[in-house]
């Protein structure tokens, strides 16, 4: 009888965990991290090979069940399975070889670590009996990385293999999730022990989460809400990440209350829905900010009050307001503002009790008051504060690329990742984003460069979607040579580069900030983008006419099967408003060129 690849594939999952195994087998430590990845459901990783993971590349090479992709740098290796991670709600994973394999993830592992993406990062290290000798390609992998990651391990007993990397993947996914490197010597990936099969459970004495929250505190928050008269709803990338949006949602339906996301919390509530105010912010909007700064109680759910949200935290503070945090992790509030009710544990868990109290409950917020706050709202709206000159046929708006791209995609299973700067925030400004896990972007630490290897990543896990990167012709070139993976592992992606010939967000500072003195941001030695994109095989657009932004668009969708860079050539002079300036109040706002 023949047995197909889909059971092949169970059966070492199976095997993997010692579901399947009669006995214990001796293995090498590189064989059982490849089943420790099978057991842990691993589809995609993400990789360089070096001479520290040679071991654990020649097992790969023994299985069947895991696809390794290739990339062109570990950097972009560790990018594209954040961005995985991102997508999916799975703990991305890559491999990286010793040394400077090591230093050039570690952008990527910054990343994730701002964001609390979920990854379990593999380094390769020199021999045991060579760490601290200065040998070839060493680095201390756990010193360099302890500041950006959840937790690091140091496999020095083969025997130890199993046990640490169910840790790992425990430690990354749970709690408040974030990266997790194991560093591997290459004579540990060598050795070989008995393996008894992949743990079914670990136990950490020293890492329990608090998951559920407090009632009582639960019980305050509710009483909060109930009696407020101009309440707000502030959420984050705790939402997302909590894969909460549905409790969200019920939320609000019960309450009626206006909702604003910050940049990583968009999706997660419906951006046409009209209780969604917009993002609020450093780039948020007049009717966001203006709310932000005058509700009475806020309810924050899975944010941290940083910078780019509230601004100068004194003038953030000189609003009386009753504050209710609710987040997993307990470092995180009242760290920046001090709250009423704080609230420790699962955000999913936390709005699903709150809900049942509320359905139990005889009351309800009074809805004069709620009346009232609407109409302040709809007032602030009314300024249309995301205008723009729609009706310029001289040059391409990039607003006009990012709305013209939101009217095509509407209803279809669309991601949207973004590298870091004008662009980014234009695409957060005018793509409308209705489902959680759709907008892929770098929010706390502000990479350049994550835009390929996030989408390359997301079409790996999603190949019947379609998949955008908007960038900018600086963010692309720093990892354009994934153009080379894409073609290799066939993840047709769709580049949207918005091309001002400038390093734009840093030449509107200049602007705003530095008297118009553009110290060396402006790209005056741009590579043909088209011939650079079919040098890779792929296709490539030059859009210069505004009436020829929808065509391109359609064009690239056309082509299914084949990735497409598009060179927007847009207005030079463009800059990202509202804007809430360095050390201004959350709502001292300039809405255009007019408040300048």
């Amino acid at each position: 009888m023949e047995i197909s690849k889909a059971e092949l594939k169970s059966a070492a999952a199976a095997s993997a965990r010692g579901e399947a195994a009669q006995s214990p087998q001796e293995l090498r430590g590189a064989e059982i991290v490849v089943r420790a990845l099978q057991a842990e459901g691993v589809k995609h990783v993400w990789g360089y090979p070096g001479g520290a993971v040679l071991h654990i590349y020649d097992a790969f090479y023994k299985q069947d069940t895991i696809q390794h992709v290739l990339v062109r740098h570990e950097q972009a290796a560790v990018h594209a399975a954040d961005g995985y991670a991102r997508a999916t709600g799975d703990v991305g994973v890559a491999l990286v070889t010793s040394g400077p394999g090591v230093t050039n993830a570690l952008t990527g592992i910054a990343t994730a670590y701002m964001d609390s993406i979920p990854l379990v990062i593999i380094t390769g290290q020199v021999p045991t009996a060579a760490i601290g000798q200065d040998a070839f390609q060493e680095c201390d992998t756990v010193g360099i990385t302890r500041p950006v990651v959840k937790h690091n391990f140091l496999v020095k007993d083969v025997r130890q293999m199993a046990d640490v990397m169910k840790k790992a993947f425990h430690i990354a996914r749970s709690g408040r999730p974030g990266p997790v490197v194991v560093d591997i010597p290459k004579d540990v990936s060598f050795e070989k022990t008995l393996y008894h099969g992949y743990p079914e459970h670990i136990e950490m004495r020293s890492y329990n989460p608090v998951t559920k929250g407090h009632s009582g505190q639960i019980r305050k928050a509710l009483q909060l809400l109930l009696k407020a008269r101009r309440p707000y709803i502030y959420t984050g990338g705790g939402v997302v990440l909590a894969n909460a949006s549905a409790e969200l949602r019920t939320l609000v339906d019960l309450l009626n209350f206006p909702v604003t996301h910050t940049l990583m919390g968009l999706g997660a509530f419906p951006a046409t829905d009209r209780r969604f105010v917009g993002m609020l912010g450093m780039h948020g909007t007049w009717e966001a900010n203006n709310a932000m700064q005058n509700c009475d109680v806020l309810l924050a759910v899975g944010a941290r009050f940083d910078d780019r949200v509230i601004g100068n935290t004194r003038h953030f503070a000189q609003n009386e307001r009753k504050i209710i945090h609710i987040d997993i992790d307990p470092s995180s509030i009242s760290k920046r503002v001090k709250v009423d009710v704080p609230i420790v544990g699962d955000v999913k868990d936390v709005l699903a009790e709150l809900i049942g109290m509320i359905r139990e409950s005889d009351s309800r917020p009074s809805e004069a008051a709620l009346a009232d706050w609407w109409r302040t709202i709809e007032g602030w709206r009314a300024r249309d504060c995301l205008k723009y000159d729609r009706a310029n046929q001289d040059v391409i708006k990039p607003q006009h690329v990012i709305e013209t791209l939101w009217q095509l995609t509407r209803g279809v299973d669309t991601y949207i990742t973004s590298d870091v700067g004008q662009h980014q925030m234009w695409a957060a400004q005018y793509y409308h984003f209705d489902e959680p896990r759709r907008w892929i972007n770098s929010g706390g630490l502000g990479t350049m460069g994550v835009g390929i290897p996030y989408a390359m990543g997301i079409k790996l896990a999603r190949p019947d979607s379609e998949v955008y990167c908007v960038t900018g012709e600086g963010s692309v070139q720093m990892c354009i040579q994934e153009l080379s993976t894409c073609l290799q592992y066939n993840t047709p992606i769709k580049i949207v580069s918005l091309n001002n010939r400038y390093l734009g967000m840093v030449r509107q500072w200049q602007e705003l900030q530095y008297a118009g003195r553009y110290s060396h941001s402006y790209m005056d030695a741009l590579p043909n983008f088209v011939k650079l994109a079919e040098a890779f095989g792929h296709v490539g657009m030059l859009i210069e006419r505004p009436q020829d932004v929808e065509p391109a668009l359609r064009e690239a969708r056309r082509l299914k099967d084949r990735t497409v860079f598009m060179d927007f050539r847009t207005d030079p002079t463009e800059n990202v408003f509202p804007m809430v300036q360095p050390g201004k109040g959350i709502n001292e706002m300039l809405l255009g060129a007019e408040d300048l």
